[in-house]
């Protein structure tokens, strides 16, 4: 099945807001075995946009269209699409009450150009927006079936998801259980995963189980889609190949599915009744940023300390100043046992980083030393990253998250897998 994406919009279209919704979608098609022949961006032009659905009306089987459903005069995707239908504009009624339960819900008088977002091209099908006020939309141009979906993401991610996937997978005679299988890693890049898992989809003869990468530094996902009959299928398909993704990538699977690596670091804390203090240089705080705002941080996060100056670091956790002259393992296991006499909390992470002088470009480096303290044991690890600034601070916040994952499940805190045996 052919499928084809219009994207909608003078801000997309001169670059003025970044297309991550094209991202989403063709990545969320391909998790289930569905791949964009053709992706087209088109501004808030009348006779560009109906020229645009013509013609993938013309060559594709299926069509999304992304934005141009909201209330105002801009918003130009239901007109066209009645245009290009060769049908009316009516009114939903339907939707139009949708969306006044929508405003009354919230203590608010609905505008009167919202009602605009209740005018569908006649005969189309509704396609649910529980998040918003844009009514989706699919209606048939050509020989291709076209879904209209809002700019919004929040509203367009539960719309693709849940209206719009189910029904492409029927269109294209998919069978009908498709599952997919992720793993997040940290510290191997994206050809040394490949390498290692070559020949895994082989496990399932029948060719129902297909690897794919997505590289998002710091994290690597490794993904498993699976296809089969039914439920029960689909599990004993992937099991022997689940299985030895984890034997080959052992320790370096940091969370699975939609697990986040601070979730899972936040959990293993919170279930041996732990408490935790940061202490991050050049991270901007991006380490509590990613702790303390999920649930049930409040009962394990007890401080974090964010600062560039030695001084301002030792001051904050009452320490010698001669003890962070330089930046080295030794003086962040200091910083770190400091931290956690000070906050009197069970664990303490320290994050140290050493930049090297020089313009910001891509073999501009970093050390980072870090160290983790527990009432009776420490942990501690030196690295280098090379690649820019933001390279190097991404880098350091996720490798001391990470080795704080591996010390919380008596894992090595500095590892490496050895190429040759893997």
């Amino acid at each position: 099945m052919r499928i084809e994406v219009v994207c909608t919009g003078d801000e997309v279209l001169t670059g003025k807001i970044v297309n991550t919704n094209f991202s989403y979608i063709t990545q969320k098609l391909e998790d289930v075995g569905l791949s964009v022949s053709w992706e087209t961006t088109v501004g808030d032009d009348r006779e560009e946009l109906l020229r645009a659905f013509r013609l993938a009306g013309e060559r594709a089987d299926a069509v999304i269209v992304n934005g141009g459903l909201g209330p105002t005069v801009d918003d130009l995707s239901q007109e066209i699409a009645a245009k290009a239908a060769g049908v009316d504009l009516v009114l939903s009624d339907e939707w139009l009450a949708r969306m006044e339960s929508y405003f009354q819900r919230r203590s608010r008088v609905m505008p009167p150009n919202n009602r605009k977002q209740a005018m569908l091209p006649a005969g189309a099908e509704i396609l649910d927006n529980p998040v918003g006020t844009a009514c989706g939309f699919a209606v048939t141009i050509g020989k291709a079936r076209f879904f209209f979906t809002p700019g919004v993401p929040r509203e367009l991610r539960r719309m693709l998801e849940e209206q719009i996937i189910p029904r492409l997978l029927a269109k294209s005679g998919r069978q009908s259980a498709v599952y997919l299988k992720r793993f997040h890693s940290y510290g191997i890049g994206e050809s040394h995963a490949d390498t290692l898992l070559a020949g895994v989809e082989a496990l399932a003869p029948d060719g129902s189980v297909k690897l794919g990468f997505r590289a998002h530094y710091p994290q690597l996902e490794t993904k498993l889609s699976v296809r089969g009959s039914d439920p029960d299928d689909v599990r004993r398909k992937l099991a022997p190949v689940e299985q030895e993704v984890r034997k080959r990538l052992g320790n370096f699977i940091l969370a699975e599915n939609d697990q986040t690596l601070e979730g899972v670091v936040l959990d293993a804390l919170a279930a041996r009744g732990a408490t935790l203090a940061l202490v991050e240089t050049f991270t901007g705080g991006l380490i509590a940023g990613r702790l303390a705002h999920l649930p049930g941080a409040e009962k394990v996060f007890r401080r974090g300390v964010v600062a560039r100056d030695s001084g301002e670091i030792c001051a904050a956790v009452a320490l010698d100043t001669g003890a962070l002259t330089v930046v080295t393992p030794e003086a962040a296991e200091a910083v770190a046992r400091a931290a956690r006499r000070a906050t009197g909390a069970t664990h303490a992470l320290a994050v140290l980083v050493d930049l090297d002088e020089g313009a910001d470009r891509i073999e501009f480096a970093g050390t980072i030393c870090l160290a983790i303290a527990a009432e009776r044991a420490t942990a501690t690890r030196r690295s280098r990253i090379v690649g820019g600034r933001d390279w190097v601070r991404l880098g350091a916040v996720e490798m001391g998250l990470d080795c704080l994952r591996r010390y919380l499940q008596g894992l090595p805190v500095a590892e490496r897998i050895d190429f040759e045996k893997a």
